[in-house]
């Protein structure tokens, strides 16, 4: 089974297109949690719990647990542990290099780790994302317009007559053979992700920008969606997981997964 298969399995599931972002900063987590034995863990699985039957993934954001160190390495293997079968992984670290590296790092995050799909950037090319893309259950979510103020500089420079970001998308739509290819575009970016979703009308899209960054969740779902209202991934981090700095966290990042989930649904409808 592809990838995309998957994603239309867990979506169909779960009733649900949402994707919460555990980027965990130990600075903002709550007070209460700073004295356990591993607080960012213990934050995470509190958000797990609570939230694990309104989402289809999860995407813990590998800078954060990298920045922890060796204590970062085995809370994020603890907190994949705690994420159900149900529902899938994304292991966003935006990961690209020459062919002997990125064959290590496709093995570390996909057989080791375990996640179900990652994050790459494709500004090497092809043979720099090749090894991501052998095995057709894991997904590689490329990146073509991402969210932040900065995707201008480059990521709309023309390339003859249609700018950068349109050819990624081209291009790697024929790399597309496993069926496990997907992109990522920024939720503040509402025409362009309407236009991407023309080019490939049944490949995956996952779409940050959500929340805090002021990507608009009604154009995210109307222009994301296929034709059947899925593979359209909608994350949201901070707005979820800090929904509250007290100790009602995992209840108050609950209740806002279940409104934007809810509202999600009466978009699509």
């Amino acid at each position: 089974m592809s990838f995309t298969q998957r994603l239309r399995q867990v979506q169909i599931k779960q009733n649900s297109l949402l994707c919460v972002g555990l980027d965990v900063d130990m600075d903002k987590i709550p007070t209460h949690l700073q004295s356990t034995k591993s607080p960012v863990l213990e934050f995470n699985r509190q958000i797990i719990e609570a939230t694990h039957d309104l989402v289809c993934a999860y995407k813990p954001n590998l800078a954060f647990y990298e920045a922890m160190g060796e204590r970062g390495t085995v809370t994020l293997r603890e907190t994949l542990k705690l994420i159900p079968k149900s529902v899938l992984t994304i292991g966003d670290g935006k990961r690209s290099d020459i062919g002997n590296t990125v064959e290590r790092y496709a093995k570390a995050l996909f057989d080791d780790f375990g996640f179900d799909s990652v994050t790459v950037n494709p500004y090497m090319g092809f043979d720099s994302i090749e090894p991501f893309l052998t095995n057709p259950e894991k997904g590689v979510f490329i990146l073509a317009l991402t969210s932040n103020s900065g995707s201008k500089d480059f990521q709309r420079l023309k390339v003859g007559t249609k700018p950068l970001y349109e050819k990624v998308v081209h291009t790697a739509k024929n790399w597309n053979v496993n069926r496990n290819i997907g992109f990522v575009v920024g939720a503040t970016h509402p025409k362009e992700l309407q236009q991407i979703r023309k080019i490939v009308p049944d490949m995956p899209i996952l779409i940050p920008g959500i929340g805090k960054q002021g990507g608009d969740l009604k154009s995210s779902i109307h222009y994301g969606c296929d034709k059947h209202g899925q593979l359209a991934v909608v994350n949201a981090s901070r707005s979820i997981i800090y929904a509250s700095s007290g100790k009602d966290f995992a209840k108050a990042a609950r209740a806002e997964a279940k409104k934007m989930v809810e509202e999600m649904r009466m978009y699509v409808g």
